[in-house]
Formats: C-alpha cells, structure tokens, sequence
C-alpha cells in the first residue's frame, strides 16, 4: 500500500469499511487525458474494481449454487425418511393382512381365536408407532375427537357418550380419525 499517494493505493478488506463515496466517485469523475483515455492510476483502479466485483460475483454464484444444492439434498433425506417410515409401518400392516387371510381360510372353530390374534398384532403394530385409540364411552362428547352420528335418550347426563360405533385413533395429540358415537340427550319425561 502506498502512503503517500491516496490515489494509488489498494484496498484491502480491512478499508473497505472506512471507504466514503467519494473514495468510489473517482473514477466515475476522471475525465481522462487531453486524448479521451485513462492514465495508468485511473486504469489500474477501475482493473481492481473490476477484479473485486468478478470475486463477489464469482462468491455468489458458489453460494447460491451451495444453497441450492443443501435444499435439494434436505428435500432428498426428508423424502427418504418418510419412505422409510411408511414401509415400516406397512411392513407391520402386512403382517396383519397375511393373518386375516390365515384366518379367512381356517374352519369356524379356530376364526374367533385367529381374529383376535390378528387384533392383537394390530394394536401393537399402531402402538409401535404412537398411534392409539380414544377413550370415548362414558366421556364428555368433544367435537375435536368424536363424531355423533346419533343422539339417544338414557339416564346418563346429557353429552355425555354412550356407545360407540366406530373408534377413534390418535397420535400423540393429534386425532387422526375422529370415533362415530352415540351422545345421551339426557332423560326424557315419558307421558
């Protein structure tokens, strides 16, 4: 770096921050010689001006290029890790169906026992993945959980369920399927 002309010295990164326009302006305000064209100092800065925009340039597109390949690759490992939680989840389903169709083709005698075999097997394959049924008899009736798909007069106070046709299932606190239910009106007055 030269000390003593200001006009020829380089800029490192460490002046960039203590740069003021008017240390940009100069060479938008060189007029040149008496014949149009730039002396040595005026060129050798607009080359290193030059030579920095190409660098910031050039650091820019490996970002971009960089963010674009992170993106992608993110986008890749979720994709895979969903595919590999649903073949392990099917992977436990098709146990399941395999046991139905054991039991479809066995005598009568042993259906009852291989059906709740095959009930058993289910349960735990929707346990091992925090899939769980919800507690609805006897429960307050919650439009988030239950779905009534009757209203029915007994001695049990009014929204309160009584039965239940279909149940429900959730995961974690999320309801994946909502339970069919039957509500209590509460007590009717008979005439």
């Amino acid at each position: 770096m030269n000390d003593e002309d200001p006009e020829n010295r380089t800029i490192t990164d460490s002046d960039q921050d203590s740069l003021s326009m008017e240390d940009y302006a100069v060479v938008g305000d060189y007029e040149g010689d008496e014949n149009g064209e730039c002396n040595d100092s005026g060129a050798a800065k607009i080359a290193e001006l030059q030579a920095t925009i190409d660098e910031l340039n050039d650091r820019y597109l490996r970002l971009a290029a960089d963010f674009e390949n992170f993106r992608k690759r993110s986008s890749r490992e979720t994709n895979e890790r969903v595919n590999r939680a649903i073949e392990q989840f099917a992977s436990g389903i098709l146990e399941v169906a395999d046991n139905l169709e054991r039991a479809a083709g066995s005598d009568d005698s042993s259906l009852r026992e291989g059906l709740e075999q095959i009930q058993k097997i289910l349960r735990k394959v929707l346990e091992q993945h925090s899939i769980r049924p919800i507690e609805s008899v006897n429960k307050k009736f919650d439009p988030e959980k239950h779905e009534a798909i009757a209203y029915v007069p007994s001695d049990s106070e009014e929204g309160t369920v009584i039965d239940e046709v279909s149940c429900g299932y959730s995961m974690g606190d999320r309801v994946i399927r909502t339970a069919k239910v039957a509500v209590s009106k509460g007590k009717t007055e008979k005439n």
